[in-house]
């Protein structure tokens, strides 16, 4: 935990995502980072100067194998209130719409519900889960795909729902977040979406991994590049 920590705070206190009374709701998908993020805010609030409550917010997509039981278990271990907010993501995306590139939509309606259910609940704030390979993943398919140079911004006010989003693990790479999960022995989902491993975004995280293994320092070139243009609110 003392390595996820390290990741969390360098990326908290370098953006100012925390603030003295905030109540922060955490998206908890199920997943190794969402689970991840919860636990390390969790160990933060423990002994940070900034004092601050936390939720967490589990949309429900209605797939069958999306099982809430053991994510009400850990937040009660945790002494986290957990709300599970129902959809209808999986109906509409999947069986009416039959979208042949669902992520974007699905993407849009989970965070529409998580924003409404997290101004229901009082937060001024929604930390969401995604990591550093997620952040270099998402640049090259703005890149590839629509042309632009853009990433997921560390902190994100939306002016309609006047919540702020904020992604304390950008700084953490995923091999480090799956190495806390197999360490600490921490159950997962077992599936988080249909579209797992044959996505747009799998692809470029194959790409990633190659690039990788050619020039070992590629992530942190590309983490500077972006700091260094000022993507997206990305500073040094």
């Amino acid at each position: 935990m003392q390595k996820i920590l390290g990741y969390l705070r360098k990326a908290i206190e370098h953006y100012n995502m925390i603030d003295e009374g905030d109540k922060i709701a955490v998206a908890l998908s199920g997943g190794k980072d969402s689970i991840t993020l919860l636990m390390g805010l969790k160990a933060l609030q423990r002994f940070y100067p900034k004092h601050f409550e936390l939720i967490a917010i589990s949309v429900n997509p209605g797939f069958e194998f999306f099982d809430t039981s053991f994510l009400k278990e850990l937040c009660s271990n945790l002494g986290i209130e957990f709300v599970e907010a129902e959809s209808h993501i999986k109906e509409i995306v999947f069986d009416i719409r039959k979208e042949r590139s669902p992520c974007s939509l699905c993407a849009n309606l989970r965070r529409g519900i998580l924003n409404s259910t997290a101004i229901e609940h009082g937060c001024n704030k929604l930390a969401l889960g995604h990591n550093e390979d997620d952040v270099l993943e998402t640049f090259f398919l703005n890149m590839f795909y629509a042309g632009n140079l853009s990433t997921f911004a560390p902190v994100s006010y939306m002016d309609r729902s006047k919540i702020t989003l904020i992604r304390p693990l950008i700084y953490a790479p995923e091999k480090e977040i799956r190495k806390f999960i197999k360490r600490e022995n921490i159950q997962v989902m077992p599936k988080n979406c249909p579209m797992d491993g044959v996505s747009k975004r799998e692809d470029m995280k194959k790409m990633l991994y190659k690039l990788s293994v050619k020039i070992p320092n590629v992530r942190a070139n590309l983490i500077g590049a972006i700091k260094r243009a000022g993507i997206n609110g990305w500073k040094e």
